[in-house]
């Protein structure tokens, strides 16, 4: 992987510290001490944080046009809920299929809380960019000659294109990483993070970023910022995702004025394998489209008395019966591919066959024991239907946004889908912006006094995921969501203080971000989607709508 040294950027123009700024903003929302005039600023069209498909995608688009573009990432660019995708991505590639039928199955998966234009968008533009990444040298899986498609939990049809079998976001990776690293207006900065979005008078003019590599911090000034930081399913103690998604994006734009929306909706996938000694990695909800069953420990197929779809019914029924199952008095849940013809099922499923081979499982033979966890974040950034925010050229795209597609539930599949159709619209909107004269640079700085009393972040971080996994994972209730909200509480004095490292940094965006889907989580009296509220166990129309929030 290419990390680009400073020095040889050609796109980007350096700017020298001005010795003499006037009327230099002093804001308290930011997390760490800095004054722009003492650190070296570059200037460039784009700057987009985060690599996967949404940063990339948009990246690749806004660079053929001949912008400048500065893409950041946290740490390399395989580090990436993208590149760990395996289902698929959901398009309407075939004649059997319609968009009308994709919209249905996608507003029915949200359950009441889809915005119904952003998903026509979705489902009617997705194709074209599906071929546009195919244009890219995407290698889909093929069957005679045609897309090879395959169908997930609240799909009507097959719709889901894959590749190499269950390795998609990797192939898809694949490709924007080799196509970015070759665009000659983009340059591509790892372990390069971003601390803060630089905003006065609700308007973004960059970003304060940290250079792991030099152990300093670095100002991007640009005409548009475009988040595509991913979700936040670090929070908890087991997840899906890369160590990288913390939810920091969706902390600094809170920090930085900018509206968040259906923070409460947070989806758990039900097939995770759980076995002791083994990290959680994600059995694809593929398995089960192509007919797998969900078994407790008496062998007993129990999807079928819980909702007329069964396996494939929506993720968040799924996950509440495998807890049932469990509460019931099931030592555990298994996933049962034995039925199956095993030829099919390697050819399927390679990457989780060599995987669980890794630690004794035969796919082909063996129930596989899984549990739900922490998978896909539907609520975030809150963003119109071209990806901007509450704050003038602050954009945002994929996971990190939230323009309501998903809903209280996002169907399977279409979450690749969102970032390169958002991502997509984000430079259709600021195709002529990058031409502009460039504004005058107002400077920042912070200044905050250190923590009155040492922290142990990593203790406070390993309490918080403990927290949030017990009272604000796919269960919640009053009771509990106090409790978290409590111990929060008596972190609240270090929003007045600097964050001395990057640790801390981390930590407390984790803590900000926990805490905004725990009060969204309180708010919402009713159960709907991804949010079950065990005090308030059914859906009310009266809360047919969304919690929006704002610093």
């Amino acid at each position: 992987m290419r990390v680009c040294p400073l020095s040889l950027l050609p796109r980007l123009s350096t700017l020298e510290p001005v010795d003499k700024m006037e009327g230099l903003p002093v804001a308290n929302h930011y997390i760490m001490n800095f004054n722009t005039r003492d650190l070296p600023r570059y200037n460039t069209d784009y700057v987009i944080l985060g690599s996967g498909i949404a940063g990339f995608f948009t990246a690749l688009l806004a660079g053929r046009l001949g912008a400048g573009v500065t893409v950041l990432t946290k740490q390399s660019i395989l580090d990436s809920n993208t590149d760990k995708a395996q289902g698929g991505i959901a398009a309407v590639m075939d004649n059997d299929d319609s968009p009308e039928l994709h919209y249905h199955d996608t507003l029915r998966a949200g359950a009441g809380l889809c915005d119904r234009g952003a998903v026509r968008i979705l489902v009617n533009e997705g194709p074209r960019r599906v071929l546009q990444l195919i244009d890219m040298g995407a290698r889909f899986d093929v069957e005679g000659g045609r897309l090879a498609l395959t169908r997930e939990g609240a799909h009507s049809c097959r719709r889901i294109l894959h590749a190499c079998g269950d390795a998609t976001g990797a192939e898809i990776q694949r490709v924007l990483n080799n196509q970015a690293l070759a665009e000659q207006n983009i340059e591509v900065l790892e372990r390069h993070i971003a601390i803060d979005l630089l905003v006065k008078d609700n308007v973004c003019h960059g970003v304060l970023a940290y250079d792991c590599e030099t152990c300093s911090l670095e100002v991007f000034q640009s005409r548009a910022v475009v988040l595509a930081t991913g979700g936040l399913g670090q929070l908890y103690e087991h997840s899906t995702n890369p160590e990288v998604a913390t939810g920091d994006g969706i902390a600094m734009a809170y920090r930085a004025g900018a509206e968040v929306m259906d923070m409460e909706f947070l989806q758990f996938h039900p097939t995770v394998l759980n076995l002791p000694g083994a990290p959680r990695f994600l059995i694809s909800e593929a398995v089960r489209g192509e007919g797998a069953y969900l078994r407790n420990d008496r062998g007993e197929r129990f999807m079928p008395g819980y909702h007329e779809l069964a396996e494939l019914a929506p993720r968040d029924i799924v996950v509440r019966a495998i807890l049932q199952e469990i509460h019931k008095g099931s030592r555990g849940v298994f996933l049962d591919l034995s039925h199956l013809d095993s030829e099919m099922v390697l050819r399927r499923f390679p990457n989780i066959n060599r995987t669980c081979l890794r630690y004794g499982l035969d796919i082909t033979r063996d129930m596989l024991p899984v549990a739900p966890a922490a998978h896909y974040m539907m609520g975030g950034v809150k963003t119109n239907y071209f990806g901007e925010t509450s704050v003038e050229r602050l954009y945002a795209c994929g996971e990190v946004a939230c323009q309501g597609v998903h809903g209280a539930n996002r169907l399977a599949s279409n979450s690749l889908l969102d970032g390169l159709v958002f991502g997509g619209r984000i430079v259709e909107r600021t195709a002529g912006l990058w031409r502009e004269k460039a504004g005058s640079w107002p400077g920042f700085a912070s200044e905050l006094p250190e923590p009155a009393e040492p922290v142990d972040y990593h203790g406070l971080r390993d309490e918080l995921k403990a927290l949030m996994s017990r009272y604000v994972g796919p269960l919640r209730s009053r009771e509990g969501l106090e409790k978290v909200l409590g111990f929060m509480d008596g972190y609240a004095g270090l929003e007045n203080s600097a964050a001395p490292t990057m640790l801390a940094a981390e930590t407390r965006n984790r803590l900000l971000v926990s805490r905004l889907v725990a009060e969204s989580a309180l708010m919402r009296t009713e159960s709907r989607g991804g949010h079950f509220r065990q005090d308030y166990p059914v859906s009310r129309n009266s809360w047919q709508k969304h919690i929006i929030m704002r610093k």
